[in-house]
């Protein structure tokens, strides 16, 4: 019986985070910021929080990070709040990313919520 090729490359969590991270600030991303939440999220291992400028911006980002995911035969898993833009939850199946608009970003205070979690590195 032959194997069937895997459809998506495993990677590290936390090199899977830097190059999401590298391709959100290619696309002027802001305050991009990496919680590694092992220890207290049953659901994902880091989470990451970015700021856009506005709702066009949002997308252009989320859009990139898919692109680049499927570039790279990364897995994601899907994507949350695209319409509106204010707020779009992106789940990488290791990784949540939330981009916001910038007063959604301190009102929802995502980093607040985890902050049993570790901060982590995410320049390459």
């Amino acid at each position: 019986m032959e194997k069937k090729a895997k459809k998506f490359i495993e990677i590290d969590t936390v090199e899977k985070a830097r190059k999401v991270a590298g391709w959100l600030e290619d696309k002027q991303a802001s305050d991009v910021t990496g919680i590694d939440v092992r220890r207290v999220c049953p659901i994902a291992e880091i989470v990451m929080v970015v700021t856009a400028k506005g709702v066009r911006h949002s997308q252009a980002l989320a859009d990139h990070v898919l692109d680049m995911l499927g570039e790279e035969k990364l897995e994601y898993l899907g994507m949350e709040g695209y319409k509106s833009g204010d707020w779009i939850l992106l789940d990488l199946n290791d990784i949540i990313v939330h981009i916001f608009q910038e007063d959604n970003r301190s009102f929802y205070n995502i980093e607040g919520l985890w902050s049993e979690g570790t901060q982590i590195e995410l320049d390459n």
